[in-house]
């Protein structure tokens, strides 16, 4: 399969409901090809909501084990993380089916799109990606995007799931990841570079990677406020660069930073010419360098300046992206994503930005991403914690297969409470919610943090209903 022709194929997708791969389900699906998977949380009875939803778009969903896979004629789509010994994999085996990874299968659709737009980084790619959809649906290019979140512009009643739109237009927008070295499957004509930092890999490895990928594209528009990015775009011509930044001068600049707590607005310049000003309904500084990303990739995709900024102050955000979930008895809820130290310091550096005590609930994404990033991990949320907040810490995230436990919940409150920062380590989720319900006040933001894990919703929107629950019974 190397054209993106799908119409009247079969795929098997093999943890269809997870980010990366629901998306892509929806896309298959919607070009006419004959879509069927399975997942863990299915069997699980996990996010039941999500599967429905994949259902009514025609997709027969199987128990992951192997029963759905019948014929030589289906392609089994995995990521990278699902292990050999899982039952649809040993059946894919023993009937010989076509297997691909999923970035495989998405770069074979993106390679073959008219106008590639590829947005990658260690951190805002999901956000850059929704943006670039908002810009380019508003003014009329009709789109395909494929995003590990949902974007809330495109999420309807009968579509609650929109992490992916499937248009008619030249360009396909997906954000590429690196974690597993995918992106280098990419062809981009349009490449956005958000940020280089520490999460999956080693920085020189990071660099080599992001390097290759902007080195494809016609337009490279790069975050020059991230010295590795910007270090990056030197390599370059400068005719293919287009540089955005905050802090220093850049062909897309934002000024006049004016920051609310769900809320920010700047003044933004274009070759030094000023060229109005922008109000985002989404906070935080790291959302202006994120909107400069997209106004970058949609002008190079041929959108006047003025039309991308009026389609931004539309953008209503992500699902798990610092989402105002709910409020209650004066307490916020916010539902978010942070999960690695740059996320996470986005997250709370926009809390921070306006009053109130903070009441964290982060649950590791995995024992492993704790072992590689405990020291910044705790760094981070040290510089960031004041004496009155409180960052409580369930058990990682565990949803079967095998794990080595080196690093646990346990060890890096020790290493927060060695540093003098507020933290608790209690086991069970639902009992580490149920404190910070408890000791929750009025003016309070009470924060649920992490990935790799639906159910964490569900959990902000419990909290909500906890909170009302108390109503005024708090102790001031």
């Amino acid at each position: 399969m190397h054209d993106g022709n799908i119409a009247g194929q079969r795929f098997f997708l093999v943890g269809i409901g997870g980010s990366g791969m629901m998306p892509l389900a929806m896309i298959l699906a919607a070009r006419g090809a004959r879509v069927e998977g399975s997942d863990r949380g299915l069997d699980q009875g996990r996010v039941p909501a999500k599967f429905d939803a994949l259902r009514a778009l025609g997709i027969a969903l199987h128990p992951q084990d192997g029963s759905g896979i019948v014929s030589a004629d289906q392609l089994v789509v995995a990521s990278a993380a699902v292990e050999a010994m899982v039952a649809d994999i040993v059946a894919a085996e023993m009937l010989g089916c076509k297997r691909m990874t999923r970035a495989e299968l998405n770069a074979v659709l993106f390679n073959a799109s008219r106008l590639p737009i590829g947005v990658a980084g260690t951190s805002g790619k999901s956000t850059v990606t929704g943006m670039i959809a908002a810009i380019l649906q508003a003014t009329g290019r009709d789109p395909s995007v494929m995003n590990g979140a949902v974007m809330k512009d495109f999420a309807t009643t009968d579509r609650p799931f929109a992490s992916a739109l499937v248009g008619q237009g030249d360009a396909y927008v997906s954000e590429v990841d690196e974690s597993d070295g995918s992106i280098a499957l990419y062809a981009p004509r349009i490449a956005v570079l958000n940020n280089v930092s520490l999460d999956h890999k080693a920085l020189d490895e990071l660099n080599a990677l992001f390097g290759a990928f902007i080195g494809k594209a016609t337009h490279a528009v790069v975050n020059l406020d991230n010295p590795d990015a910007a270090t990056l775009a030197m390599a370059l011509p400068a005719d293919r660069v287009l540089g955005f930044a905050i802090d220093r001068e850049a062909r897309l600049r934002a000024t006049g930073l004016v920051e609310e707590p769900f809320a920010i607005a700047f003044d933004l310049a274009v070759d030094g010419t000023r060229a109005g000003s922008v109000r985002l309904a989404v906070p935080g500084r790291h959302n202006v360098s994120n909107a400069l990303a997209a106004i970058g990739a949609a002008v190079a995709a041929g959108v006047p300046v003025a039309e991308a900024t009026a389609a931004l102050s539309h953008f209503s955000g992500l699902k798990r992206r610092f989402e105002l979930v709910g409020e209650a008895a004066g307490v916020s809820v916010i539902d978010d994503f942070g999960h690695n130290p740059d996320k996470i310091a986005a997250t709370l550096d926009t809390l921070r930005a306006a009053p109130g005590r903070l009441r964290l609930l982060f649950q590791p994404h995995g024992y492993g991403p704790l072992k590689h990033m405990r020291a910044e991990l705790v760094a981070t949320f040290a510089a960031r914690l004041g004496q009155d907040d409180l960052l409580v810490l369930p058990d990682p995230v565990y949803q079967g297969g095998t794990v080595t436990r080196e690093v646990t919940s346990a060890d890096i409150v020790r290493d927060l409470t060695v540093a003098g920062s507020p933290a608790l380590h209690i086991p069970d989720r639902e009992a580490a919610a149920a404190h910070l319900v408890s000791i929750a006040a009025p003016g309070d933001r009470i924060v649920v943090m992490g990935a790799r894990d639906d159910t964490l919703s569900l959990l902000a929107l419990r909290i909500v209903d906890d909170l009302a629950a108390r109503g005024a019974t708090f102790d001031e």
